[in-house]
């Protein structure tokens, strides 16, 4: 702790502070001629260390995390083929028929409707499971 004090001046700095406020109130006047002044590196350093730190803590926990899945959800769009199974953002459940550029066409329901959707509108990919040989999968 002695070696971080005299690194960063906080021990001068406490001491000071501590100086000014007896001082203001006359009790235990601090002489102002036996402290020596902060060097302005560490008041930097003090100042901007909590900032730095807050920042590391939103970067790992927030931003990290968040592009993280943002690459798999693109990932995800990126590798949709015809005939693949899909939900919407809007909770319509469909099968890709068509790929465009920036569209799928979807086969809905159980007379096959078709429906175009904008890429970006595919919520998830879905496991086809199918129990019976008789199920639709529309």
């Amino acid at each position: 702790m002695n070696l971080l004090e005299k690194i960063l001046g906080i021990g001068r700095a406490v001491a000071e502070t501590a100086g000014q406020t007896t001082g203001a109130t006359g009790t235990g006047a601090a002489d102002p001629s036996n402290v020596e002044p902060v060097s302005p590196i560490a008041s930097i350093l003090v100042t901007v260390l909590p900032m730095v730190l807050l920042f590391a803590v939103f970067y790992f926990m927030l931003i990290r995390p968040q592009k993280k899945k943002d690459k798999q959800v693109q990932e995800m769009l990126n590798n949709l083929t015809v005939g693949d199974r899909v939900c919407t953002i809007g909770g319509i459940y469909g099968t890709i028929t068509q790929v465009k550029d920036d569209q799928f066409v979807l086969t809905v329901g159980n007379q096959n409707m078709t429906m175009n959707v904008a890429r970006w509108a595919i919520r998830s990919k879905e496991d086809v499971s199918i129990e019976n040989d008789a199920e639709a999968l529309n």
